[in-house]
């Protein structure tokens, strides 16, 4: 009497599809599909599989990469260049984002 008729899937069907759009469904379901596979990935691990297997069914988006080391007799001389470097390219594009908004006004004007 109260089972899941097809008809009540149907209605169900078009009013996700209304209250969600289209366009967005595909993605939600992409998502869903990405967050299930890593939750599967992470019960495996704790089921206690071996871990070179975990390591290739893991997707690359939460692979951690090594880090790089730097020799320390070159990284206090080379770290204080790279600080200046990186201080002139922000004082740059401080300049940049302060020009920008006076050279759209302009076009906007003309």
């Amino acid at each position: 009497m109260n089972a899941l008729q097809p008809w009540h899937i149907i209605v169900l069907v078009l009013v996700v599809v209304l209250l969600f759009g289209a366009k967005r469904l595909p993605d939600a379901a992409r998502s869903i599909g990405k967050s299930m596979k890593i939750f599967k990935a992470e019960t495996k691990d704790l089921t206690g599989d071996n871990k070179a297997s975990h390591e290739d069914s893991e997707p690359a988006e939460t692979r951690h990469l090594p880090q790089a080391t730097v020799p320390p007799a070159t990284a206090p001389v080379n770290s204080d260049q790279q600080v200046a470097d990186l201080q002139r390219q922000l004082d740059e594009l401080k300049k940049q984002q302060a020009a920008a908004p006076v050279e759209q006004a302009q076009k906007n004007a003309s």
